[in-house]
């Protein structure tokens, strides 16, 4: 559609859930917990983390298993007119990024530079042949390229593995474990928590999320905090969950868990 006009007036302000939502915290906070509780979700569980839990799962062990997924999710919206799916949950990211090694390395061979790069070869150093074509080693790590070359298409295949399901679902969720990394603020030597990714791959990620929450657990309960101004990278760009935190789980005495993700997803007008 051409543009015609020019705005003469501020647009309204609009509420909205997140399209991309990263979900960051320690092991055993609760995230897978959360992830099952929410309906017509499906979870690609990339390190069978959800056995004991009634989930629509999806064993994705390789960036192969990624595009046969994509693939069906594209026929069915095909087939209804519809995203097959309300939420679809990849967890988590550290098992994504070490899945998209294969994907990267193909990136760098289709590059000029990387032409031939990472090839099985025999004990005489000659290239293994396999369909008439030299075969590559699935070893290959292009982290190990020189000056940190290869970083660049690891960001980009571990973008591409994410970003494929957007069309098929409302909300995307990406769940991942934290670190600590060293930042320098003010002239001091600070720890800062981050998402549990390579180099700037998470802050790339993060940088296209509409909301990042840490999960946390206090006693008996589990929060998600959008409160930013700390040391980590919580925020948030939804007007109802900018600068907030909400109590998501509680359990009682008995250990029986009550989840509520209510206020983290707004209903639509049209709902």
């Amino acid at each position: 559609m051409a543009i015609t006009e020019l705005p003469t007036e501020r647009s309204k302000v609009e509420n909205y859930n997140p399209k991309l939502l990263v979900l960051l915290g320690r092991p055993k906070a609760g995230k897978s917990s959360l992830m099952a509780s929410l309906e017509n979700n499906l979870i690609l569980d990339l390190e069978n983390g959800y056995r004991s839990l009634p989930v629509m799962k999806l064993q994705v062990r390789s960036a192969r298993d990624f595009f046969d997924v994509k693939n069906l999710l594209a026929k069915k919206a095909s087939e209804t007119g519809n995203v097959p799916y309300k939420y679809i949950t990849i967890d988590n990211a550290t098992r994504l990024e070490e899945m998209s090694l294969a994907l990267a390395a193909q990136y760098y061979r289709g590059t000029p530079m990387g032409a031939g790069w990472g090839m099985l070869k025999d004990s005489k150093g000659m290239p293994i042949m396999r369909d008439g074509k030299p075969a590559p080693d699935p070893k290959a790590d292009v982290r190990m390229l020189p000056n940190g070359a290869g970083y660049t298409y690891l960001r980009k295949a571990v973008r591409d593995l994410i970003v494929m399901f957007e069309p098929y679902c409302d909300t995307l969720i990406l769940v991942c474990h934290v670190k600590d990394k060293q930042i320098r603020k003010d002239g001091k030597e600070m720890n800062e928590m981050s998402v549990d990714l390579a180099g700037k791959t998470g802050d790339i990620i993060c940088g296209e999320a509409d909301a990042i929450g840490l999960v946390y657990r206090e006693g008996n309960k589990t929060y998600i905090s959008f409160e930013g101004g700390d040391d980590t990278i919580k925020e948030a760009r939804p007007l109802h969950l900018r600068g907030r935190k909400f109590c998501v789980a509680e359990s009682d005495e008995q250990n029986n868990l009550k989840i509520d993700m209510s206020q983290i997803f707004i209903e639509s007008k049209e709902s």
